[in-house]
């Protein structure tokens, strides 16, 4: 597990097929159902374009998307929120942003070391403690479509809008923001663990 997941950090372009390769020319004896299992156990999945990469729970209520059109002109006319994988040397984080579109400004920010709604919810509390914006855009990943999160936005009065399929480009405002966080945060300062 600690080879693949060191690989996939050189190589976050490598699928399971790729992966099940390289450790077998590194002389490991591994089958492709293997490497799928160990991959779902480190929460891997190869960084492609894919027609669709976040599920949703079928209980979980879908909302429009609403920016269509919309020109971004000021501060709090809408957030963004993207989750990413970091790589530790002893370990791994999933980290959550919620950002700006206008300002750009990073409103909250929280770490786990597990893909569950709770921490999402939290930096939610976090940006909402701060201000309000009129929209908030995420994907229809299921930590953004259970009702902890969207009940949170509903109480502060603030349009839902869910990136749908085919919209791979929406959430680039946010997005942007992880290679500058990984290469020249994380990385280059070689942390070991979440604490």
């Amino acid at each position: 597990m600690e080879m693949i997941d060191e690989q996939y950090t050189k190589a976050p372009f490598y699928g399971v097929r790729w992966m099940t390769a390289w450790l077998r020319a590194l002389g490991y004896e591994v089958n492709v159902k293997r490497v799928r299992k160990l991959f779902g156990g480190l929460g891997l999945q190869a960084i492609y374009s894919s027609k669709r990469r976040n599920f949703s729970s079928p209980a979980h209520k879908l909302y429009p998307y609403l920016l269509e059109g919309v020109k971004v002109e000021r501060v709090n006319q809408i957030w963004g929120v993207d989750i990413t994988y970091i790589r530790l040397a002893h370990g791994f984080a999933y980290l959550i942003v919620t950002k700006g579109y206008y300002s750009r400004y990073v409103v909250s920010w929280e770490l786990s070391n597990t893909l569950d709604s709770r921490f999402c919810t939290k930096a939610l509390r976090e940006a909402l403690w701060t201000s309000r914006p009129e929209i908030f855009n995420t994907d229809q990943g299921m930590q953004f479509t259970s009702q902890d999160f969207t009940g949170l936005l509903q109480r502060s009065e603030t349009r839902i809008s869910m990136d749908g399929r085919g919209r791979v480009y929406n959430n680039i405002f946010v997005e942007g923001l992880w290679p500058t966080v990984k290469d020249e945060g994380v990385y280059f300062h070689e942390y070991q663990t979440v604490a």
